[in-house]
């Protein structure tokens, strides 16, 4: 009851960290830029995404431009490109997959076979976060970089946006969850090492009755 229930309490990490990998997928704000002017009416926030870049204005109009070259863009963001829809694609599969291993529900066959798909979707939840923590780490690195450059002006500088933190908490998620489903899997597969079931032996009939024909001849 208790490794079903932590099985429970890891998929639930795990749909969080699946819907915060996506949302830090498609989210602008990657990295964020505000620069106030002199009139208020003329202050603008400039936020760039994996996707698209967006300006949102104080007088409340919003416009969006989406990159569509792939070839011009920074090695980093394309890098960044692949390994988050890696990562999405790979925890889509850990969910599909989990869902069958659990111990709480009533598909995938045998304690053994639930017990491998359970391992697998442990792994594509680690496999996961691992592509998931990755382009997050890189991207923040490039934007501090740019940010302590005396060489690029102040406008030119970028902060972390909302996007990147959400890249962060949802592959710690992703990670959790992958190392909680495969440490419950090995916990039993070493109990059943341990303890193997005990076999019985009988005596067969046919030695009961060689035995009896024995003592015949005997007498």
């Amino acid at each position: 009851m208790a490794s079903a229930s932590l099985q429970f309490f890891a998929f639930i990490l795990a749909l969080f960290g699946v819907f915060g990998d996506i949302a830090a997928t498609l989210l602008p704000n990657w990295k964020v830029n505000a620069d106030v002017g002199s009139n208020i009416i003329t202050a603008i926030t400039q936020m760039q995404g994996l996707w698209m870049d967006c300006t949102w204005y104080s007088t409340g109009m919003f416009s969006c431009t989406l990159k569509y070259s792939i070839l011009s863009l920074p090695v980093y963001i394309q890098a960044a490109r692949s390994t988050m829809v890696l990562s999405c694609i790979l925890s889509a599969f850990g969910i599909c997959i989990t869902t069958v291993g659990m111990k709480c529900t009533r598909l995938g066959g045998d304690n053994d076979s639930k017990n491998n798909a359970c391992f697998a979707g442990g792994i594509c939840f680690i496999l996961a976060g691992i592509f998931g923590l990755v382009p997050t780490c890189w991207y923040t690195r490039e934007i501090i970089s740019n940010f302590l450059d005396q060489t690029i002006p102040e406008s030119s500088k970028h902060e972390p946006g909302g996007a990147v933190y959400t890249g962060f908490i949802s592959a710690g998620f992703l990670l959790i969850a992958g190392v909680i489903f495969c440490s419950s899997c090995f916990k039993r597969q070493q109990e059943a090492w341990i303890y193997p079931p005990k076999q019985h032996h009988f005596p067969s009939t046919e030695q009961e009755s060689n035995a009896g024909y024995s003592l015949k001849d005997y007498v």
